[in-house]
């Protein structure tokens, strides 16, 4: 099988490993089959994307609408490196899903607004597909509602242009968009259970997605949640693309 690539942007290994155990997990891949670069460690090498079958960029704690004079020198790099790599991605209509941080890269990439007007705290929202999410084959076997973990400081204010919406959410309009037929993003976190995101928020504590003394109540909430539609969305995106 022809591995899928993820781009990984989480310098802290508990959140970085996790995040690639749970891609793992819930798409039903070896590690032979998703070959991981950590994007924020250092420059990213040469990828020749012919070798993969598609593209993930997982979460991050960067937000791509944060001022340019706040951003360090690394994210500066990180940026710049996904763009140009976007570049390619997107005039070949790869295969390529982005959880939360793709939709800033993506968004960005092809013209979208990303700010902080539709930023949600961290838990559990209930996701509503419109007609054309009902339709598209990466949410095929998903009820037309259902829970995920959410928890972003910026989100998708006015979507790129020709993306197609694909879900919302009471508080956050654009949950998941598409460009072209095979460029997917969710602001949502299609790879999070509730062991993922406890682990996610104790490992943030102190990343401004909440008041650091309230980790106890936000575990609390989130353990009551029942979060198990989301993942099949990974699922669906690997039997799709792989060859």
């Amino acid at each position: 099988m022809t591995p899928f690539l993820l781009l990984a942007t989480r310098a802290d290994d508990a959140a970085a490993d996790g995040e690639y155990e749970a891609l793992l997990r819930f798409g039903g891949l070896a590690p032979d089959q998703l070959h991981r670069v950590r994007a924020e460690a250092s420059s990213l090498p040469d990828i020749d994307l012919r070798r993969y079958a598609g593209v993930i960029i997982g979460g991050s704690p960067f937000n791509a609408s944060d001022p340019v004079e706040s951003k360090s020198p690394g994210q500066l790099r990180v940026e710049r490196e996904i763009s140009s790599l976007l570049d390619e991605v997107v005039a070949r209509d790869m295969p390529f899903l982005g959880a939360c941080y793709g939709v800033g890269t993506l968004g960005v990439h092809q013209g979208g607004v990303i700010d902080r007007t539709y930023g949600e705290p961290v838990g559990a929202v209930p996701i509503t597909l419109t007609a054309a999410g009902r339709k598209d084959p990466l949410f095929a076997g998903l009820p037309s509602t259902f829970d995920a973990f959410v928890g972003h400081k910026e989100a998708v204010r006015t979507p790129p242009p020709g993306a197609v919406v694909l879900a919302t959410s009471p508080h956050c309009p654009v949950q998941a968009f598409r460009i072209k037929e095979n460029l997917y993003a969710t602001q949502f976190h299609p790879e999070l259970d509730v062991p993922g995101i406890v682990a996610r928020v104790e490992v943030y504590r102190h990343a401004g997605y909440f008041p650091p003394d309230e980790l106890t109540q936000v575990i609390e909430a989130v353990s009551g949640a029942v979060v198990d539609q989301p993942p099949r969305i990974l699922a669906n995106f690997v039997a799709r693309y792989a060859r």
